[in-house]
C-alpha cells in the first residue's frame, strides 16, 4: 500500500478522512498513487451510516473531478452546484457521478452513503493525453445529476474495495494499475481522447520484456512503482502497462502473482521448509494470505501440493 501521509500536499487533501468528514463520516479507507509522476490519484471508500442531516461541507475548489461510484442508491435529495439546487428524485445503485471541483458542488447529506469516490486531477487525464501524443482534454462531459451505467467504472471500484478493506495485502503495482486504469476510462468516455500513436499493436521488445520481469521477479513482496519498472525499460508508464499485456497475456501486477505461486511451488519441494516462512520468501502478507492466493491459482492449500508433489 502507498503510504499517503508521507506525500507532500500543495492542494488540500481531498480524500481519506479529510474527504469523509465533509459528509459527516469520521474515517474512511483509501489509496494514494503517483502512477503518473507529476498527479496524485486518490481512492476512498464513503461509507455514512448515520446521516448528518445537513449539507455536505464545502469542497476546495480544485481543477479535478471526483469520479463516484454508488454501491447504494438514494431517494430524493437536493444537490448544488454554482450555489444554484438541482432537486434529484432517486440515485440509482451501481450508477457513476462525476462532479467537477471546480463548481463548489453539495449534497444534502439525509440517507446512508456508500460509495467509491475516485480522485482524478484534470492534470492527470493530460499526462495521458501527453503519453498518447494527443490533444489535451478541455473539460470532461457527463451527467453531473443522475450519472451513468458505466461498467468499467463499476469492475473498478468494485475490485477496489477489498484492497481498501485489506491494504497490507495489496501490492503498490496492483494500485497503481486499477488508478491508471480508471483515469484512462475517464479521459476516453467522458474526455473524448482518441487513440494516439503510442496506442498501437504491439508488445515489448524482448530485452523490455525481460527487463522488465527481472525487476518484478526481484521485488515479490509488490512494492516497486510501476512507473519505476516502466522507466528501465525507456517506456511511458500507459505504454508499457499496455505492452506488458501484449507480451505476456497479463497485467504486470496479475503477472507478478503467479510468479509469487511459480517460487512458492519451488520452496515447497523443499519439505524441511515452514509454509510461513515461504510465504515470507515469496512477498505475501503472511500464512493466511499465502494460503489464500495459492489456493485460488492452484485449486489446492500449500501443504495439500506439497504431499501430492513429493510424496
Amino acid at each position: 500500500m502507498i503510504d499517503s501521509d508521507n506525500l507532500s500536499a500543495k492542494e488540500p487533501r481531498l480524500y481519506g478522512t479529510e474527504l469523509a468528514s465533509k459528509f459527516g463520516a469520521e474515517e474512511a479507507p483509501h489509496m494514494v498513487t503517483r502512477v503518473l509522476q507529476r498527479a496524485e490519484l486518490a481512492v476512498t471508500e464513503l461509507r455514512v451510516d448515520k446521516p448528518p442531516g445537513r449539507i455536505s461541507d464545502p469542497i476546495p475548489r480544485q481543477n479535478a473531478y471526483m469520479v463516484c461510484y454508488h454501491f447504494k442508491g438514494r431517494p430524493s435529495f437536493d444537490y448544488w452546484e454554482e450555489g444554484k439546487v438541482f432537486p434529484i428524485p432517486y440515485l440509482r445503485a451501481g450508477n457513476t457521478c462525476i462532479h467537477h471541483l471546480m463548481r463548489d458542488p453539495a449534497a444534502m447529506i439525509d440517507s446512508p452513503i456508500h460509495s467509491i469516490m475516485w480522485h482524478v486531477p484534470h492534470q492527470a487525464l493530460n499526462l495521458l493525453a501527453e503519453e498518447a501524443n494527443v490533444a489535451h482534454i478541455d473539460e470532461l462531459r457527463f451527467d453531473s445529476l443522475f450519472g451513468a451505467d458505466d461498467e468499467i467504472v463499476r469492475q473498478l471500484s468494485s475490485a477496489m474495495l477489498p484492497a481498501l478493506k485489506s491494504p497490507e495485502q495489496v501490492s503498490r503495482l496492483f494500485a497503481d494499475h486499477v488508478a491508471l486504469a480508471l483515469t484512462a476510462h475517464v479521459a476516453h468516455a467522458y474526455g473524448g481522447m482518441p487513440d494516439g500513436p503510442h496506442l498501437v499493436q504491439g508488445g515489448l521488445a524482448p530485452w523490455q520484456e525481460r527487463r522488465a520481469k527481472e525487476i518484478l521477479a526481484a521485488n515479490l513482496a509488490g512494492d516497486i512503482p510501476l512507473a519505476e519498472v516502466a522507466k528501465a525499460c525507456g517506456l511511458s508508464v500507459g505504454h508499457f502497462s499496455r505492452a506488458f499485456r501484449k507480451s505476456t497475456g497479463l497485467a504486470p501486477h496479475t503477472w507478478l502473482l503467479q510468479a509469487r505461486v511459480e517460487h512458492a511451488m519451488t520452496l515447497l519441494r523443499q519439505p524441511n521448509q515452514a509454509l510461513s516462512e515461504i510465504a515470507l520468501a515469496c512477498g505475501f502478507v503472511d500464512q493466511s494470505h499465502f494460503t489464500r492466493v495459492f489456493v485460488q491459482r492452484v485449486g489446492l492449500t500449500p501443504g495439500a501440493w506439497r504431499k501430492v508433489t513429493i510424496s
